[in-house]
């Protein structure tokens, strides 16, 4: 899944109201469009009888934001080491600077 979970960076995201006869109280709603995402993978969503996309397979798009997730967690603390050895070095510095 490494890489095919990089198709998500290109999904976007929109806001829309089920028809009347379906939610006649009109309420919002967040999702994807399934034909939008078919053109990003193909395998996200689920298809009619006349193979047309039908909706999205949120299961699947969720395991791939997790691992998007882990991979920019791992991302983050590493340079969060980085920041701190980085710090460690410019308390060093100082302090050699002070004595001068």
């Amino acid at each position: 899944m490494d890489k095919a979970s990089e198709a998500i960076l290109a999904l976007k995201p929109v806001t829309f109201r089920y028809k009347h006869e379906l939610d006649p109280d009109g309420i919002p709603q967040f999702g994807l469009v399934a034909e939008e995402v078919a053109k990003v993978n193909p395998d996200l969503v689920a298809r009619d009888e006349q193979g047309k996309p039908y909706t999205v397979r949120y299961e699947a798009v969720n395991a791939m934001l997790l691992n998007e997730f882990l991979k920019e967690h791992k991302i983050v603390q590493e340079q969060g080491a980085i920041i701190a050895r980085q710090q460690k070095q410019i308390d060093a510095l100082t302090a050699g600077l002070q004595k001068v």
